[in-house]
């Protein structure tokens, strides 16, 4: 019982706070192998991405907008007013739906190959600190150093570094609030122009920097939401970063003159090289635990350690906690088919939710508590108001026309109708049918909003009339 405890010590605490309660500052190994450059390159496209989409333009419009202070949103070129909260609402939902489901069945990839944390940590910030001040070791020795010149140069030099990465970095998610050009407008008049805003950025840049100089894994571990879901999505068959214990245990030094089957012993070399290279300091041998990112460094370096060593990889790879008790291949199951499918069909349902998005709204009801009039002794009108939301990019000048009953009269009040992007118009106007056009006390009719000629909606609306006796 005693030696289970000694064992299962590791989830006492996290693996980054000592018995103390102090902070075990981690000293991750340079990763190098297949996967990591796989990481690299989604990194460079998705770091590509981020500092490139506030220069793309359609249509004169940002490709990306989040104005929440304006209530001005563009995504991926549509523009999107507080009219359309109902398909944000149905995507979020979609959305969280989205990430349970993925989670329970890839488990943390998201964190180790697509999260911005990760991305800034592992390929801007710790690349930076591997430059100035060496390997992982070097780090270490650096940092047990008194202070003098040397230690002094390159850490002035790399933090310098780090906090005009956070403040490039805010500055340019600030375009994603107002846009670039406003952005380049406000630097060439000087940081002193805007002095709030510059206090701004400023402060948010130093939480930034923090995160990354200071906090880094400790914000995947203790106060990221998504990582501390992971203890209840996760379970026997989620794929995630997982250690062959069947295969590599017991653990045995190598020895390249004995054969391990023979001796007894496992396919692990109890080397610790997946526990240098671990940006959260854990050892992955120890089983699925929650500072676990799913970086897959381990597995590249296990990898490295097995072709060394003549034997084959995958000691360390994506499985499930089941594919590997039961000693069997991983594979796409029923289970995995059947929510893999649901989660394309949740994005399906994203997508069409906005294709369905028409860029003009129109309303048109019959002016509450408004009786029909007897127009002239063949006419009979019914007075409605008329508003419509225009979410194209430019102003529309509206008129509206009546198609069904044919012969009916559209007779605006006021001005011309002109609506600008973004905005809400309103007008009353007054419908003149033939009384021979009358089915009904409610007879259905039919409008036509036309823009320049052009028709670019239609709107139905009953018009009330007197009783079939009564005419």
């Amino acid at each position: 019982m005693e030696e289970f405890y000694e064992y299962d010590e590791f989830r006492d605490r996290v693996s980054t706070i000592a018995s103390d309660g102090q902070r075990v500052w981690v000293y991750p190994k340079k990763p190098k192998g297949k996967l990591f450059n796989y990481r690299k390159i989604v990194s460079l496209i998705l770091l590509t991405f981020f500092f490139g989409a506030p220069f793309i333009k359609i249509q004169g419009d940002p490709f990306i907008l989040l104005n929440i202070i304006e209530r001005k949103f563009i995504i991926f070129g549509m523009p999107f007013f507080p009219q359309d909260f109902y398909l944000f609402v149905l995507s979020m939902i979609a959305f969280i739906v989205f990430i349970v489901l993925f989670t329970v069945i890839y488990g943390r990839i998201f964190c180790g190959w697509l999260c911005p944390q990760t991305i800034f940590m592992e390929f801007i910030y710790r690349q930076i600190e591997y430059w100035i001040e060496g390997s992982n070791i070097q780090q270490r020795k650096l940092d047990d150093q008194v202070m003098n010149f040397n230690k002094f140069w390159r850490k002035t030099l790399k933090h310098t570094i780090f906090y005009l990465i956070s403040l490039i970095t805010i500055t340019w998610f600030l375009a994603y609030v107002i846009g670039m050009d406003a952005v380049i407008a406000g630097l060439n008049q000087g940081i002193f122009a805007y002095p709030g805003a510059t206090a701004a950025v400023i402060i948010i840049a130093v939480i930034h920097y923090v995160v990354f100089a200071k906090l880094r894994e400790q914000v995947c571990i203790i106060i990221c939401p998504y990582g501390r879901l992971q203890g209840v999505l996760l379970d026997r068959n989620s794929i995630v970063v997982s250690y062959d214990y069947k295969r590599g245990e017991p653990k045995g030094r190598y020895n390249p003159l004995e054969n391990r089957d023979e001796a007894g012993k496992g396919h692990c070399i109890d080397c610790g090289a997946c526990v240098q290279v671990c940006p959260t300091g854990i050892d992955i041998r120890n089983g699925t635990q929650l500072e676990c990112i799913n970086c897959t460094a381990c597995i590249d370096s296990c990898n490295s350690i097995m072709k060394r060593t003549n034997q084959p990889e995958g000691l360390i790879r994506y499985a499930s906690e089941r594919s590997i008790a039961d000693n069997t291949p991983l594979k796409f199951n029923i289970r995995i088919l059947f929510y893999s499918v649901v989660l394309l069909g949740l994005l399906g349902l994203i997508a069409y939710l906005f294709t369905q998005r028409t860029s003009l709204e129109t309303t048109i009801l019959r002016m509450s508590g408004s009786l029909y009039q007897e127009y002239d002794e063949n006419h009979y009108s019914n007075i409605y108001s008329l508003q419509v939301i225009n979410k194209t990019r430019t102003a529309l000048p509206l008129e509206v026309k009546i198609a069904k009953p044919a012969g009916g009269t559209v007779k605006m009040m006021g001005d011309p109708l002109l609506i600008d992007r973004g905005e809400v118009g309103k007008a009353n106007f007054l419908l003149v049918l033939g009384k021979s056009a009358l089915t009904s006390s409610q007879t259905p009719v039919e409008f036509i909003i036309l823009s320049d000629g052009k028709e670019i909606d239609r709107v139905k609306a009953t018009f009330v009339g007197p009783n079939a006796l009564d005419r």
